[in-house]
């Protein structure tokens, strides 16, 4: 039997444009609310038109409302992490992994061939989560479970105009990874702008806004940014500007192996 292509790409026909650079608003992808704590958005995985990307199956925000969460349930195969956006998440997990993440902290949790774990709110305030699915790449195939955390301090930080970056994945950042990929968090200024970094030659750009608002501007063309919105680029993208309006804005930045070639 042939081997699984761990980095496939799922795309539904006809949703992306053959062009570096394009902006997709966030009512083109799905919001659900199966059962009254649980509030979702799916920008890749599930219900999107983006199914999977290089092997990430999944990339959504997750609100879970006071008092409640996903007891205990199994993964196998996946390198999960999540990013908190607010509140407090607890996890625990039968590897003996336990922790309360806080905003800005960020979570990695290695499945191997099985894994048990629950992810609760246990406050009387609503918890937001940003979380990544990805297949572990094959040649960690074997690699026991197991749990990683990181503070938002312990992540290493630069400047580049009127933004912060944090590296989550890659890039120096201290977080064990069992997936090809990079990833980096941008916590724009009030009012500030900067520019958006291209993917290198053999990436593709996922971006997915967390929050606040703002626009980019690509050559002589502008768009307004919101919550949940993304933005899909190649490396042959033209120099593109993000700017912050009122508060700020806020995105992840995911740089996979080539999807939209």
């Amino acid at each position: 039997m042939a081997a699984f292509p761990l980095q496939q790409t799922l795309i539904q026909p006809g949703f992306v444009r053959p062009q570096p650079f394009q902006h997709l608003p966030a009512d083109l992808f799905p919001a659900i609310h199966p059962v009254d704590w649980l509030h979702s958005h799916f920008a890749v995985g599930g219900w999107s038109p983006l199914q999977r990307l290089s092997g990430m199956l999944t990339a959504h925000m997750t609100r879970i409302a006071p008092r409640n969460g996903f007891t205990w349930h199994p993964h196998r195969g996946l390198e999960i992490y999540t990013w908190v956006l607010e509140g407090t998440l607890h996890h625990e997990d039968n590897t003996g992994g336990e922790g309360d993440l806080q905003k800005g902290d960020l979570q990695r949790m290695f499945s191997g061939d099985w894994i048990e774990h629950q992810e609760l709110n246990l406050t009387d305030e609503p918890a937001r989560v940003i979380q990544i699915w990805f297949i572990a790449d094959r040649h960690h195939q074997g690699v026991q479970p197991h749990y990683q955390q990181l503070g938002r301090a312990e992540l290493p930080t630069r400047r580049t105009g009127g933004a912060t970056v944090y590296s989550l994945i890659g890039d120096e950042s201290p977080m064990r990874q069992h997936m090809t990929g990079r990833l980096s968090a941008v916590v724009m200024d009030k009012d500030g702008s900067a520019a958006l970094e291209a993917p290198r030659a053999d990436e593709d750009l996922f971006l997915y806004v967390t929050d606040g608002e703002g626009s980019v501007q690509y050559g002589d063309r502008s768009a307004a940014l919101g919550q949940y919105d993304v933005i899909l680029a190649t490396p042959e993208m033209n120099p593109a500007v993000v700017t912050a309006n009122g508060d700020g804005l806020e995105f992840l930045g995911f740089y996979l192996p080539r999807f939209l070639n």
